[in-house]
C-alpha cells in the first residue's frame, strides 16, 4: 500500500464500498469526493495499476462494461491501512 498514490488508495476504498462497481460508477463516486472531473485517462490507467498489483480483480459485466472487485490482498491492505491510521487518530 505504501507504493500507491493517494488517488489509487481512494479508488481502493471506493471499490471496496460498492457492490461490483463499473468504471462509470467509480468515476462518479471519486468525482464526488474530489469535487472535480476525473478524466478516463486518469481513472483507467490507475485501475489497471491496481489490477497489476493484485489488489483488484477486473471482470466483465457485458461486452462493453468491466466490473472491479477487491482481492483478498486488497482487502487486507485496506484493513492494515485503517489500523495504521487509527493509531494516529486516537490522539485527536
Amino acid at each position: 500500500m505504501y507504493d500507491l498514490t493517494g488517488f489509487q488508495r481512494d479508488l481502493l476504498y471506493v471499490i471496496g464500498g460498492l457492490e461490483e462497481p463499473h468504471g462509470l460508477a467509480l468515476k462518479e463516486a471519486i468525482q464526488e469526493y474530489y469535487k472535480k472531473e476525473i478524466h478516463h485517462g486518469r481513472l483507467y490507467p490507475n485501475l489497471d495499476t491496481l489490477v497489476e498489483k493484485g489488489l483488484v480483480e477486473k471482470g466483465k459485466k457485458d461486452k462493453r462494461t468491466n466490473v472491479y472487485k477487491l482481492t483478498s490482498r486488497g482487502r487486507r491492505e485496506l484493513e492494515a491501512r485503517r489500523e495504521w491510521e487509527q493509531q494516529y487518530l486516537e490522539e485527536l
